[in-house]
């Protein structure tokens, strides 16, 4: 149990009065799926106050489930959304005054795909000029191949759960070792998210330490944030909320610390406001 206010800052929301894309990537078992009312009642039985919701690839480009919960939560919320290189100048700016901070690409699915095609580098240029983050779904080498045209756009990016490096390639891999430029330039976000999704290991997931550890080094905790990735899609074991969260105690053994991981740092990143 963590002290509100506090920031879950990696979630997805599913509704069943939007319905998913005909052309999504995946569709989620109906045991990982979660609505906004679900989450909001996880999070506050954690003793979580805010989130941070990332549109859903089921969803593709219609960000209408996120946008929903964002509006009913009466500023608890904001959100990452999908978005088409294809999207008006008004388009971007009606996601903004929603509570949209920012869009995801998937190199892990996409490769650079979203970097390269027509109107990409149009998109980044708004983002840019927006102050949006660039959120980065990616896993092993993909950050290290991406990083040539995130650096040319000159955009924020935030990268979800520390990168997902391959445990047994070590903190010297191409693309974790570019996951630590990022955090020493001082412009990047990183996600202390989803152990379990690169750990070899059961609960307490510890081989993901030393990543973490270096990680949190360069990045330092004014640029770190935690996320649950509840409803945990695409896993092929059970997930709780409450294991991971607490793998924070040993990461980050002060009060003080967590607190700003959990709380100061995504207020001031996302522009969240106390009650």
């Amino acid at each position: 149990m963590v002290r509100p206010p506090a920031v879950d800052s990696h979630a997805h929301v599913f509704d069943k009065r939007f319905a998913f894309s005909p052309d999504a990537h995946y569709l989620p078992a109906e045991n990982q799926q979660g609505s906004p009312a679900e989450f909001r009642d996880v999070i506050r039985s954690h003793g979580f106050s805010h989130g941070l919701l990332v549109g859903a690839m089921p969803y593709s480009f219609d960000n209408s489930c996120m946008l929903n919960a964002i509006k009913e939560s009466n500023g608890r919320f904001k959100g990452i959304a999908l978005v088409s290189p294809q999207i008006k100048d008004r388009e971007l700016a009606a996601l903004a005054d929603a509570g949209v901070v920012g869009m995801r690409i998937n190199p892990m699915f996409n490769g650079l795909r979203e970097l390269t095609e027509p109107g990409a580098d149009r998109l980044l240029a708004r983002v840019k000029e927006m102050n949006w983050f660039v959120q980065i779904h990616c896993e092993k080498d993909n950050l290290a191949e991406a990083a040539p045209l995130l650096r040319k756009a000159g955009v924020r990016i935030m990268v979800d759960h520390f990168g997902r490096p391959d445990i047994a390639a070590g903190i010297s891999q191409p693309g974790f070792r570019t996951l630590l430029e990022f955090g020493r330039a001082g412009n990047a976000v990183v996600k202390l998210s989803g152990p379990f999704r690169s750990s070899r290991q059961s609960f307490p997931y510890a081989d993901v330490d030393p990543f973490i550890e270096a990680a949190i080094d360069a990045f330092t905790l004014d640029n770190c944030v935690w996320g649950s990735d509840w409803p945990f899609v695409l896993m092929d074991r059970r997930m709780d909320y409450g294991p991971p969260l607490s793998c924070l105690d040993r990461w980050i053994p002060s009060e003080k610390d967590r607190r700003k991981v959990l709380w100061d740092t995504p207020a001031r990143l996302f522009g969240f406001k106390a009650d």
